[in-house]
């Protein structure tokens, strides 16, 4: 990594300001768990997490111009970001930032790429037919993520490249169970077909559920299925919490803490993520931060060593 200066100029600092503002105004979660970083590490996150918000949301949200803005802004921001010299600041804050990021933690732009090019997936793809088709989507959508955040958070090497990949799609899983009606009010699915039709669940019977907030038994059965998926992915990414440097490992362990919890709150709902969204209440979230701060998140080792709290209903074992 290379060294960086003691203070920034006020631009830099001002365009590292709009990505916090944006951090903190969409990912509540995760923004507190980095308030828990070594106070030189934070902006750098706050940098990738507003990268991949702005094309989130030209995704999500493109307006008048269409799918070609997503494109667009992807071309000049690889552009921008692959240039010797910086994009100015003042006009670029969310890409300036960014770009000092990459350089400092010598980030692959390459990951930066793939994350784009899933990005664009989702202007004409709105279904994936198994498992492995969603885990290809998430592979540029959430696992690079977790491989340039790795970097950051002082991990290094193969292993924890991996589980910090595993983790990225760890959250994003956990976000498609919690966003199912969402997804599907903007036409995706995101939950593999063959698992609907493994559990007896049609578009339609998904789309009622939407539609009504009141899931039927085979659609919640679906979403048990999905929630042991995810903490297998949580479990096989657990043993990177140990492999980032030691003053990060309360962020990491934080997040990791936190976004598992929404699956708890599935669980409790008994699946019905349709009603209302799962969330972590923020007294709730506070405690979390307090504990993973202290080195405890007492927790324990739940079914398959999938961690599980005490006292927590557990999901029921899904064998499809």
């Amino acid at each position: 990594m290379s060294s960086e200066p003691s203070r920034r100029p006020p631009e830099l600092a001002g365009a590292y300001l709009r990505c916090r503002r944006i951090h903190a105004h969409h990912g509540r979660t995760y923004y507190l768990a980095t308030r828990l970083l070594p106070r030189e590490r934070r902006p750098h996150v706050w940098a990738l997490y507003a990268f991949a918000r702005v094309a989130d949301e030209l995704v999500d949200n493109p307006g008048a111009a269409g799918p070609e803005t997503l494109l667009a802004w992807a071309n000049s921001a690889m552009v921008a970001l692959h240039a010797p010299s910086p994009p100015d600041p003042g006009l670029e804050p969310v890409l300036a930032a960014t770009w000092h990021t990459v350089r400092a933690y010598e980030l692959d732009l390459h990951l930066l790429e793939e994350f784009l090019g899933s990005m664009a997936m989702d202007l004409t793809v709105t279904r994936y037919p198994t498992f492995s088709d969603l885990r290809g989507y998430m592979r540029g959508s959430a696992a690079v993520i977790g491989e340039l955040m790795a970097p950051v958070l002082g991990a290094g090497g193969a292993d924890a490249l991996h589980r910090a990949g595993t983790l990225g799609e760890a959250f994003q899983l956990t976000n498609f169970i919690r966003d199912v009606a969402e997804d599907h009010r903007r036409g995706r699915v995101y939950l593999p077909l063959e698992d609907l039709a493994r559990h007896g669940v049609s578009e339609e019977m998904l789309a009622t559920a939407v539609r009504t907030g009141n899931p039927p038994r085979p659609v919640r059965s679906l979403l048990a299925r999905e929630v042991w998926r995810a903490l297998d992915l949580y479990a096989e990414a657990a043993p990177g919490l140990e492999l980032v440097d030691p003053r990060s490992r309360p962020c990491l362990e934080a997040a990791f803490t936190l976004y598992r919890r929404i699956l708890f709150r599935v669980v409790a709902s008994d699946y019905n993520v349709f009603a209302a969204r799962a969330t972590v209440p923020g007294w709730e979230r506070a405690v979390t931060a307090a504990q993973a701060v202290a080195g405890s998140a007492a927790l324990r080792l739940g079914p398959g060593g999938r961690a599980w709290p005490a006292g927590r209903r557990q999901p029921r074992r899904c064998t499809s």
